[in-house]
């Protein structure tokens, strides 16, 4: 599948997941993500859904350090409504990554590797997501400012073409290349900005 050379870039994310062992998905439970494989959960790639793992992935860090992070053992809440803007959006590719899930989620075998009741939302937090260890107290809540990487200014009049379908040959081209490079300066340029994706020991 062609796909913008800069996914490959991308820091991965390993976790060792219990029940994936257990199970036989993978014989030592470890899960290795890409940015591309949130992609395809996502069906595309947006400022949104890099922040999204950009969140999950610098969180992780602080929780676990040197060790690698265990999935359901991750307790996620959302400030806002699912709902509300785009929270619904980010707490998907957060789920996938962390194996926190909401009622409908995985109840688990004889009161094991239960990832149900693991994501809430409407939470009293001052950050946007509050990740925290369920084996311990340690918690850090996270926000994301996309603002910090602006978009180029004529990207949205190229969008507004395309919509209305006033487009000229080579524009949706030109739009995909600048939206791609936004989300590439996200990414890769901007990773350890600490004004992108703010961290705060809870």
């Amino acid at each position: 599948m062609p796909y913008p050379a800069f996914y490959n870039s991308v820091p991965t994310i390993t976790l060792h997941d219990p029940l994936a062992e257990v199970l036989g998905a993978r014989t030592d439970g470890l899960l290795e993500y890409s940015y591309l494989d949130v992609v395809k959960l996502a069906g595309h790639s947006c400022p949104t859904v890099a922040g999204a793992y950009l969140m999950t992935l610098k969180a992780l860090a602080f929780l676990y350090g040197e060790d690698i992070p265990t999935r359901g053992n991750i307790r996620v809440a959302f400030r806002d409504d699912q709902s509300s803007g785009v929270t619904g959006v980010i707490a998907n590719v957060v789920s996938q990554l962390t194996g926190a899930a909401g009622d409908g989620g995985f109840k688990g075998l004889a009161g094991k590797f239960k990832r149900s009741g693991l994501l809430s939302f409407n939470a009293g937090i001052e950050g946007m997501i509050r990740f925290e260890r369920v084996d311990r107290l340690c918690a850090v809540e996270t926000d994301y400012h996309p603002e910090q990487v602006p978009s180029d200014e004529s990207m949205f009049s190229l969008l507004q073409g395309l919509l209305s379908q006033r487009a000229q040959p080579g524009d949706q081209a030109a739009f995909a290349a600048m939206w791609q490079n936004r989300v590439r300066r996200i990414l890769i340029d901007h990773i350890d900005d600490p004004a992108l994706v703010t961290l705060a020991p809870r």
